[in-house]
């Protein structure tokens, strides 16, 4: 179990600026070990008070004061250890939501990396099956998903374009150099009417997955979809997008088995 720390910032309006500034900012701290006193910038909370029922509000020995509860996957998935290319909350969200992924689902999962989008699908579905070549990010993998506690994810050591024994597959996700090259070996194991997925970075990528996907008469391509956050600032009567934001990450390809 972990927690979560938060003090609130603090905005006083300033009459000759005709706007609120942040005079406090807020901050927020992430828990892991309970069993020993968390530092802060503006002092030390007991362990004791670590353990306080959520919703509580604890101080450091400065009498400073903290909101305390217990973290939620988001928080947690937020301190994974990261990979090249880790897919983050943006796309998986659009691929749990396009493709309607629910608790009864198994999902294949190609490309473990860091475990991040295997993670992700398996805090929601039944269970998923994740395949990697690299035993170095296997490793990352593994230690990720004990980090998060989850319990329904296998990982085989094994190149998914060199057939896999799953059948009746909900939904597979690709997160391969050439997604293309897995495409005969993973369209016996899923379900008509299953979805596949491929993340792609490049638009020569997502190109090229859509024209085999397109010589296969037992897939029907829906639509490559790009996602692009923006975060605004909204302060009194100063509203505007952040100057920085999460642009590219990859293209989204949604696919069905139609026979």
């Amino acid at each position: 179990m972990h927690k979560i720390l938060i003090s609130r910032g603090k905005k006083e309006y300033i009459p000759e600026l005709e706007r609120e500034v942040t005079t406090r900012k807020a901050l927020r701290y992430y828990v892991t070990d309970l069993n020993k006193d968390f530092h802060t910038k503006y002092g030390i909370i007991s362990k004791k008070d670590l353990k306080k029922k959520d919703g509580s509000t604890i101080k450091t020995d400065r009498d400073k004061e903290f909101s305390i509860f217990t973290s939620q996957f988001a928080d947690d998935f937020r301190k994974l250890r990261r990979a090249p290319q880790t897919v983050i909350p943006k796309d998986f969200g659009m691929i749990i939501a396009e493709t309607g992924l629910g608790k009864n689902d198994t999902v294949v999962d190609a490309g473990t990396g860091a475990g991040a989008l295997a993670c992700a699908l398996a805090n929601v579905c039944k269970k998923v099956i994740t395949y990697e070549t690299r035993e170095d990010h296997i490793e990352v993998a593994k230690e990720n998903i004990k980090f998060l506690g989850i319990k329904n994810i296998t990982i085989k050591n094994k190149d998914i374009t060199k057939g896999i024994t799953e059948k009746n597959i909900d939904l597979i996700t690709l997160d391969l150099p050439e997604p293309w090259q897995a495409i005969k070996a993973v369209q016996k194991a899923l379900k008509i009417g299953g979805w596949l997925v491929a993340y792609t970075p490049t638009t020569t990528q997502a190109s090229q997955f859509v024209e085999e996907i397109r010589k296969n008469e037992s897939f029907l391509f829906d639509n490559t979809t790009e996602i692009i956050r923006r975060k605004w600032i909204i302060e009194g009567k100063r509203v505007r997008p952040q100057s920085a934001e999460i642009g590219h990450t990859a293209f989204l390809t949604f696919t069905r088995r139609i026979k």
